[in-house]
């Protein structure tokens, strides 16, 4: 009698442990083929649109971003960066300020000369406003104010407070 229970305790021992082993190379299998990033549906202000995009962080600060366009053809963007520790030292973007600096404001050269401000589901038209290179657009909607130095084909800069001087 003695024989039998043993012998059934060691069986029910196996069989939790083949279920552990099988659970644990189960999520270990999963967090693989994610490799550990992040997505996320997220709602962005594309080209004066909001459009519902997937976003894929991953943990080295880069992003892929896949969203329709007004065809409904799928288009992809990604980058990434680093940020400076108060150190000096070097640290990948968080998701927070991934999602910061996809909704700042975005210049667009067009083919046929014209310039363009996308902020918010503002489309604005600065072609005329270049004076010597430089352009100074105040942005608004209902939370925020960004003034905006754009320096023709050079960049641009933002602030909440004032104009900056290139």
């Amino acid at each position: 009698m003695k024989h039998t229970v043993r012998r059934h305790q060691l069986k029910t021992a196996v069989v939790l442990a083949a279920a552990c082993i099988l659970l644990v190379g189960t999520a270990t299998a999963t967090y693989t083929a994610d490799v550990g990033g992040i997505q996320r549906t997220v709602q962005l202000w594309i080209h004066g649109d909001q459009t519902t995009a997937t976003i894929q962080i991953a943990d080295d600060g880069s992003y892929r971003l896949e969203y329709p366009d007004e065809n409904g053809e799928i288009q992809e963007q990604s980058g990434g960066g680093v940020a400076f520790n108060p150190d000096g030292s070097e640290r990948p973007l968080t998701e927070e300020e991934i999602l910061e600096e996809l909704s700042m404001p975005d210049v667009e050269y067009q083919e046929n000369g014209s310039v363009w401000v996308y902020w918010c589901g503002q489309s604005i038209d600065i072609t005329d406003r270049f004076e010597n290179g430089v352009c100074y657009v105040k942005l608004e909607n209902s939370q925020d104010t960004l003034y905006m130095t754009v320096e023709y084909g050079n960049g641009y800069t933002t602030s909440p407070h004032r104009y900056v001087i290139p």
